[in-house]
């Protein structure tokens, strides 16, 4: 049965990212015709006030407990992100851990194409230059190195989430993975599903080259009593009680340099990550058994509770000042419109506001370049 928390939840964060794209992040977009980096700067900022809204709703409301052991984030580092995808929802609950221990404006996430046409949460996603794949590595290898190159080229620190299972872990989803194991002659996994690792090794070479890459976290995630396995679950209410990160943090000069040896280290990576999850599940549900402690966050506990109650008090506040100023302004009503029509337009035209930044990025720095050589 739809429960009134799911429903609250749900409509908050849509209202949010919806009105937020239009009001907050559409005013800024002739921006990305004048100074690219200073819409890249302020679009990753708006896109991050919103990211603690979901953060803030669990914890604050329905009183989601994160809890994080393992190695410690560097404040600001660039990294690459694996994580086993338990549920579908997995890269949100993530916000939880980093709005505590790095900041959420630095994330980039790789998610399937259909969800850039989401109104609201697509429209933002794009505006914060998420990677979105088709899971297909022919169709997927440009876009990746376009995004990547662009990102090294602008010195644009990211934290790359990428899920090298590539679909969530279900009962048919990891019979497929058994039946591949055993084709192969690997070992079948009950808490994980075979990595998929050629997108994962071009990434790390990729952002290695250009100098943008610190370290690899490697993210065990684990939910020790429900598991909302979609985003159904979250609006029949069924809100994960704890959620438990185990962090691990590789120094980019630790991994190695081949793309083989990568692959095989990634697939170290899940056959370890098999091992923890049956010791969690089998055990005491925690990952305390690791003998890493839980990782002292680099904001007080203090700071993070304030962010919470200013972001669902910000929020609120936003939504209904837009309804209403929608409602009583015909001005307003029209810029709503028209807002509305060119979100959708472009995304179906260019193919989302990340690509139409990545020809702009093209056209300056191919102007810059002609410019430097009449000069010279």
């Amino acid at each position: 049965m739809v429960s009134w928390k799911g429903i609250y939840f749900i409509l908050f964060l849509f209202a949010g990212s919806f009105f937020g794209s239009i009001f907050m992040l559409g005013p800024i977009i002739p921006l990305m015709f004048i100074s690219l980096s200073w819409y890249r700067w302020i679009s990753s900022r708006l896109v991050a006030t919103w990211l603690t809204l979901p953060v803030a709703l669990l914890e604050t409301m329905f009183g989601v407990k994160v809890v994080i052991t393992g190695d410690a984030f560097v404040p600001g580092e660039r990294s690459v992100i694996i994580m086993n995808h338990r549920t579908r929802v997995d890269w949100m609950f993530l916000w939880n851990c980093l709005m505590r221990y790095s900041y959420l404006r630095l994330e980039k996430i790789c998610l399937k194409s259909s969800l850039k046409s989401v109104p609201g949460f697509g429209w933002a996603m794009q505006a914060a230059a998420f990677i979105f794949i088709h899971r297909k590595w022919k169709d997927d290898k440009n876009h990746f190195e376009d995004m990547i190159d662009y990102f090294c080229d602008i010195r644009e620190p990211l934290q790359l989430l990428i899920f090298p299972e590539g679909t969530d872990l279900t009962e048919n989803n990891k019979a497929r993975s058994n039946d591949f194991a055993e084709k192969n002659g690997l070992q079948k996994y009950e808490y994980v599903l075979h990595p998929r690792t050629t997108g994962f090794t071009f990434v790390v070479d990729r952002l290695r080259e250009g100098k943008n890459l610190d370290a690899v976290h490697d993210i065990t995630v684990a939910y020790p009593y429900n598991i909302p396995q979609t985003e159904k679950h979250l609006l029949l209410g069924d809100f994960p009680k704890e959620i438990h990160f185990h962090v691990q943090r590789y120094p980019v000069d630790t991994l190695p340099t081949s793309k083989e040896d990568l692959q095989l280290w990634c697939h170290k990576r899940w056959e370890e990550k098999e091992e923890r999850l049956r010791s969690f599940y089998q055990g005491e549900k925690n990952f305390h058994f690791t003998g890493q402690s839980t990782v002292p966050p680099c904001k007080s506990e203090l700071r993070v509770l304030v962010v919470k109650l200013l972001s669902i008090l910000y929020w609120t506040a936003f939504c209904s000042a837009a309804c209403l100023l929608v409602y009583l302004y015909s001005l307003v009503w029209w810029y709503f419109i028209t807002s509305i029509v060119f979100f959708v337009l472009q995304e179906r035209i260019f193919g989302g506001l990340e690509i139409i930044e990545l020809a702009c990025y093209r056209f300056f720095h191919k102007r810059t370049h002609l410019n430097s050589k009449r000069n010279k």
